[in-house]
């Protein structure tokens, strides 16, 4: 009865658009998850890491990102996933969500031999770097890699 109330509540206030959304399958992360599953998710690190590469140094950028994210995923079992993007205007800025099962899986990550060779090549390609730690309010997957 509150989901029928929440609903017509949604398609009264909202813009279609909006009102699709609300009624689709997403769903908070901690709704649709067992009690187990939000424990481990509560200890998950995400970040997002903003990145602003040297445009004349971005293929070669591109290329040592792409290996250490591979090395990372197959070697780590901490490292849980990695969305990578570029700026379609301006290619040369870069932003990562990186989620990683614990803040101890993330420590450990910066430390092993195919993260460091990714920052000591990348060096003098960034331009700049911010790091933004959030936390998962939810999460939608079709695709398959």
């Amino acid at each position: 009865m509150l989901r029928l109330f929440i609903c017509l509540f949604l398609f009264n206030t909202y813009s279609p658009l909006q009102a699709q959304v609300a009624k689709s399958q997403l769903v908070p992360v901690s709704e649709k998850s067992s009690p187990n599953d939000s424990m481990q998710r509560a200890k998950q690190m995400v970040r997002i890491a903003k990145i602003k590469v040297n445009p004349d140094q971005l293929d070669k950028y591109n290329i040592a990102l792409k290996v250490q994210m591979q090395e990372a995923i197959k070697k780590e079992p901490g490292v849980l996933s990695y969305h990578a993007v570029a700026d379609k205007i301006d290619p040369s800025n870069i932003t990562i969500l990186e989620i990683y099962a614990s803040l101890a899986a993330y420590q450990s990550h910066i430390q092993t031999p195919h993260f460091l060779l990714y920052k000591e090549t990348v060096k003098n390609m960034v331009q700049s770097l911010e790091l933004i730690d959030v936390d998962l309010i939810a999460r939608a997957n079709k695709l398959k890699d």
